[in-house]
């Protein structure tokens, strides 16, 4: 008997026309380590809060879930809580407590866990997951990573049988999402923990699972042992997309012609570019190549003034705190996409803020259109001038459902509420325009609250994390559109952990460190060289294909078919 046995699983949401899962069939084994991915909203959060039912929405349910043999609704809500751990996408939904070793001990509290026992487990975690020094400290304090630690580790010091995470690492820089992961691997080989997770972060996930499982449309489409889905990329062009970089270009340049294994890792996919390098020569350069995507020229030789400017600013969140911004100073010019990457609490959300004018510096200056940005009243600056997308998207719905909130931003605004079904059809929004923000997965919020900004335009744009949450079907997609806006002279700045989008579609790249801007300039000279603030492409083809930070530019150099 499985573990975990999923039979004939149904799920339909109050008032939906749709089923969000249907006739799921699936088993899982104990110790396992399980990763579902698909698109944004095709039924993998829902299916995976089936799991718990104690966090579970309401609705209609056919079919069943079995743990261990029992009904899992049959589990007790003591049996639930302490069996089954749920890590979810914002730690900040989670954490319940002031201080870390407070939230770490609040679980066995609740359990009536005694004394000793309590500090035992609370101890032990705390050295397995490295959090010491950060025992005692306020969880207000903490970076995005540490508090997304700390929530894992409070999960973990319960002792579950069952450790399930809804994109546990969609807040998190490249670095902190690779530690990430391997704490997880730690746990799944060293404890026997049965792990399932979803996430649209698959490159380091698809080596270490036992089992991939892809969902499209509320069913799966496919399930088994990650390497093995490789025969079926010919035939499921959405399982293609979801796919490692280095499984992609195998694909893309007929690796599997022969039979050959498809590479996960970026050891296994630099190997097999060397072999096709030796084979054949590639191109020069993958950039020479002309169906490379052409950058912007640089806007300071043709004269033109910036939109936004920033001169020596400096910020702090309180009088006594440390240095938030330190000394920055960056011009941004109309009609260019600039992305801004670099590791949690390294200030890129306070940059923004400060930039468009949510913050104030205690020292430097901000200007707007050459006029301090002080001088403008928030209706002139932010009705007209300046959109701001926040990192917690959910903060600026004020209306009971999504369509009400974008006709109440275009009548805010002075737009005709037609434009209300144009926005929604370019961000693919029409099938939760009458849900409650609240009960719409995170990459449709996210991609409800862009609908916003759209709706009136802006002539500069900051977004915070703008591709959290969004699968990579829509990624493409919303890139176009973030190029489109560009050509029309739009400016936009855009905050975000994916080095892959940003080396797609960035005319510019900035890096933060330590409050302030250590590189600017075109993403290959940025994202060139680095060790882990790259792109996998840039990994795989380092000193083997000059120039590649895309799978796309790699697979071209490679003479392969392009995607």
């Amino acid at each position: 008997m499985a573990f975990i046995e999923i039979k004939n699983l149904s799920f339909l949401y109050p008032g939906a026309e749709k089923a969000a899962l249907n006739g799921i069939n699936l088993t899982v084994e104990e110790g396992e380590f399980v990763l579902i991915a698909g698109a944004s909203g095709c039924g993998k959060s829902t299916l995976l809060r089936r799991l718990k039912p104690v966090i579970s929405a309401y609705g209609a349910v056919e079919g069943g879930v079995f743990i261990g043999g029992e009904p899992v609704e049959a589990l007790s809500f003591r049996r639930q809580s302490a069996e089954i751990g749920f890590v979810m996408q914002d730690p900040e939904m989670q954490i319940a407590t002031d201080k870390v070793w407070h939230e770490l001990a609040f679980g066995l509290e609740s359990l009536g866990i005694d004394q000793r026992t309590m500090r035992v487990r609370v101890a032990e975690m705390a050295s397995f997951f490295g959090i010491q020094e950060l025992f005692n400290m306020p969880v207000n304090k903490l970076s995005g990573g540490q508090k997304q630690l700390v929530c894992l580790a409070s999960v973990m010091v319960m002792q579950p049988k069952l450790l399930l995470l809804d994109e546990p690492t969609s807040q998190l820089d490249p670095i902190a999402a690779a530690d990430f992961f391997d704490t997880l691997k730690r746990i799944n080989s060293e404890l026997g923990t049965t792990i399932i997770i979803t996430e649209h972060r698959v490159e380091s996930l698809f080596p270490i699972v036992d089992k991939f499982v892809f969902m499209d449309g509320g069913s799966v489409r496919y399930c088994g042992e990650p390497r093995a889905c490789a025969p079926l990329l010919g035939k499921d062009e959405r399982l293609k997309k979801v796919l490692p970089t280095a499984m992609t270009v195998f694909y893309a340049t007929n690796g599997g012609q022969n039979n050959n294994a498809a590479p996960l890792t970026v050891r296994e996919g630099r190997e097999y570019v060397k072999t096709l390098v030796a084979n054949s020569k590639p191109a020069e350069s993958a950039y020479d190549k002309k169906a490379a995507k052409p950058r912007r020229k640089a806007v300071k030789q043709r004269g033109e003034k910036p939109v936004v400017s920033m001169r020596d600013c400096w910020y702090r969140y309180d009088r006594a705190g440390e240095d938030i911004l330190k000394g920055v100073s960056l011009d941004i010019y109309a009609g260019e996409l600039v992305c801004i990457v670099g590791g949690n609490g390294t200030g890129k959300t306070t940059c923004i803020m400060t930039a468009s004018g949510m913050y104030k510096p205690y020292r430097g200056k901000v200007v707007l259109d050459g006029k301090p940005i002080s001088k403008y009243g928030d209706g002139e600056l932010f009705g007209k001038r300046v959109g701001v997308l926040m990192q917690n998207p959910i903060l600026s719905f004020v209306k009971d459902s999504v369509r009400e909130e974008l006709i109440y931003t275009a009548k805010t605004h002075g737009v005709d509420k037609s434009r209300v079904d144009e926005v929604a059809a370019e961000m693919e929004i029409e099938t939760i325009l009458d849900s409650n923000p609240y009960d719409i997965s995170g990459g449709e919020l996210q991609r409800a609250a862009i609908a916003k900004l759209l709706i009136f335009a802006p002539p500069v744009i900051f977004l915070d994390e703008a591709t959290k949450g969004m699968d990579v079907f829509f990624k493409s997609k919303f890139g176009a559109l973030l190029r489109g806006l560009a050509e029309r002279g739009t400016a936009i700045v855009l905050v975000s952990h994916d080095i892959e989008f940003c080396a797609e579609y960035a005319d510019r790249l900035m890096m933060f460190f330590d409050g302030g801007v250590i590189a600017d300039g075109l993403p290959e000279a940025t994202l060139l060289g680095n060790n882990f603030y790259t792109t996998v492409a840039a990994r795989i083809s380092n000193g083997i294909v000059d120039g590649a930070i895309t799978a796309s530019a790699l697979i071209d150099s490679l003479s392969g078919e392009r995607i």
